[in-house]
């Protein structure tokens, strides 16, 4: 079993090269496992992590409803922003500058097959990391992602999560807003949940703006150590 991780920090980069990169690694684990059982060999399988920043987009999840961007093609320009139906799960989703996006790209029968456990476990490296800056969140029973005031009237989410999977090997991850700017937020009905707020770390710790390469040595860190990696740096 390979636990080592391959480190990329994509820096700011477009949603559409990210995903066909993405679906580039994704397929090479999964043809590996395929020639695996094939011919009976035993190669080892890589795993990746991605961190990436990408510039104002709106992704609409399989599940997702259409209805929950409220913008039509013409806003959307004019907000310099684009939109992509994708092949995770979940509704709709906004990415732009100053959020963290990380992508882990692992071969889960490397560390354990339970799809659950590993949403649960990316959900938690966020819940460890907002805890060091003295934040306590959690999870909303019946919603993903990680929520701050959960089942008070001032529940606000900070992390949205949408995963795909297929023969146990994970794409897409997790989405931290840690600089955003939340007006962007306005033009949606985020993950399809009415009435719920959006936050972010530099507005929950009243300062104008966190350090986000602090805040992703920090997931890193409870990262690995939830999934007993190792991870190895590499330079995009």
């Amino acid at each position: 079993m390979n636990k080592t991780i391959q480190l990329q920090d994509l820096g700011l980069q477009d949603y559409k090269t990210t995903w066909e990169y993405q679906e580039k690694l994704f397929k090479e684990v999964v043809d590996l496992k395929i020639q695996n059982r094939r011919e009976e060999t035993n190669l080892q399988t890589p795993n990746y992590f991605l961190f990436v920043e990408h510039p104002h987009v709106y992704t609409l999840g399989k599940s997702g409803d259409l209805e929950n961007l409220l913008l039509n093609e013409k806003q959307l320009e004019a907000k310099g922003a684009t939109f992509y139906k994708i092949n995770r799960g979940g509704d709709i989703t906004y990415h732009g500058p100053g959020q963290i996006v990380g992508y882990p790209i692992l071969d889960l029968e490397n560390f354990f097959t339970d799809i659950h456990k590993y949403l649960r476990f990316l959900e938690e490296a966020i819940i460890l990391t907002l805890q060091e800056y003295g934040l306590e969140s959690g999870r909303s029973e019946g919603e993903t992602g990680v929520w701050l005031g959960v089942e008070t009237p001032f529940a606000r989410k900070i992390c949205a999560l949408g995963v795909r999977a297929s023969r146990w090997v994970t794409m897409h991850g997790f989405a931290l807003n840690v600089n955003v700017d939340l007006g962007y937020f306005d033009n949606i009905i985020p993950c399809g949940i009415r009435g719920k707020a959006v936050t972010s770390l530099n507005v929950e710790l009243g300062v104008e703006k966190v350090d986000e390469a602090e805040v992703k040595a920090k997931i890193l860190k409870h990262f690995t150590k939830l999934f007993e990696a190792k991870i190895l740096n590499k330079e995009s």
